[in-house]
């Protein structure tokens, strides 16, 4: 999040985008400021914020109609995955359970996130309202949040299952599993409202140019014209602790999962073992990959704003996506449980047709 998303490109990385704006709309909300006052101190706030997007590309709309399509597949598939979780009585797992709140929040980010980038910019609705902007900013990030640690809490889950088999069941209850969750998501909604809301603390005196897809925390806080030292620390904070922290954590539990497994005499034993834990690796790697990859890329080295945009939407974007056809496509319990719903659909279709066909004149 620091550099390319959370905490913004570094010197030299911003690119002069005004020009390309209406100078009449311009002016017109550099002008609209409004005042806040806040324990004795006094913070200018723009009426709105103008989101850039992609600057000099041709035809970039076919980018956003292929985005309309990515969203209709997501929800589709993690409907779908949330459908099967919740209808299938064998699935109320706390394994499950883990699945059906990354599902949650895969739908809910892609929500979020992909309709108001159609309205932005396939409609050209480029201007949003500054607290509009926050709130899209807090979502988006929000779900992410959950989204890096849900994948810790699978990890946990896979690491009791094959370091601690004969514990499992007294381990990962159903209550414990509601208790980590539920502590994620009141730990980290508190973090990210800490953070979005010290950009209140934060006069926009020059332009008012986003330079994203979306309302971006970086990009954001870096047009300020106070000091901005505690925003770029608290995004710091959150590198560390949502986009560091997790896979450090997840790559211990899967090195002692290793050793685990290596104590098994029987291969065979130990390729069933490990194949519990492939979705889960891929999950893993689909989505810390790209974020992580993309942040350093933007500490350590320049990178034109296009590219960073486009490395950043993918990050939010293929996570949501490929993670319920992964879980529908590697698991056996919910491709069984998909047949099993689908069973009494495909029956009374045999059924009417015999029907049809008996009643028919000869």
């Amino acid at each position: 999040m620091v550099g390319g998303a959370f905490a913004a490109a570094g010197p030299g990385q911003l690119t002069i985008i005004e020009s390309t704006m209406h100078t009449s709309q311009y002016q017109k909300v550099l002008e609209e400021h409004k005042t806040v006052t806040m324990s004795n101190a006094t913070f200018v706030h723009p009426a709105k914020f103008y989101i850039s997007g992609f600057s000099d590309i041709p035809h970039v709309k076919y980018f956003y109609v292929c985005l309309c399509f990515v969203y209709i597949i997501t929800v589709l598939g993690n409907g779908l995955l949330l459908s099967v979780i919740y209808l299938v009585k064998t699935l109320h797992t706390p394994k499950y359970m883990i699945v059906f709140n990354l599902a949650l929040t895969d739908l809910c980010e892609s929500t979020a996130l992909i309709p108001k980038i159609l309205d932005i910019f396939l409609f050209d609705n480029r201007y949003i309202v500054y607290e509009a902007c926050l709130s899209y900013m807090f979502f988006v990030w929000f779900f992410v949040f959950v989204q890096s640690w849900a994948l810790v809490i699978m990890a946990y889950d896979r690491f009791i299952a094959i370091c601690f088999p004969l514990m499992y069941h007294s381990i990962v209850t159903k209550p414990a599993i509601v208790g980590m969750l539920a502590f994620t998501w009141v730990l980290l909604l508190s973090l990210l409202a800490f953070i979005v809301g010290l950009i209140g603390r934060l006069s926009f005196c020059g332009s008012v140019v986003i330079q994203s897809f979306f309302c971006d925390h970086g990009p954001t806080y870096r047009l300020a014209c106070n000091d901005n030292s505690l925003n770029y620390a608290m995004a710091f904070v959150v590198l560390i602790v949502i986009f560091c922290f997790p896979p450090v954590l997840i790559a211990l539990t899967y090195i002692c999962i290793s050793i685990a497994l290596s104590r098994i005499s029987s291969e065979k034993e130990r390729i069933k073992a490990f194949k519990t834990c492939t979705s889960h690796l891929i999950l893993v790697s689909v989505f810390f990959i790209p974020l992580l990859g993309t942040n350093i890329a933007v500490m350590t080295s320049y990178i034109h704003p296009n590219t960073r945009i486009i490395n950043s939407a993918l990050t939010h974007i293929i996570p949501p996506l490929l993670n319920p056809i992964i879980y529908s496509l590697k698991t056996k319990e919910v491709l069984s449980s998909i047949r099993r719903l689908c069973k009494p659909i495909r029956m009374r279709n045999i059924t009417l047709s015999k029907k049809a066909t008996s009643v028919s004149p000869h």
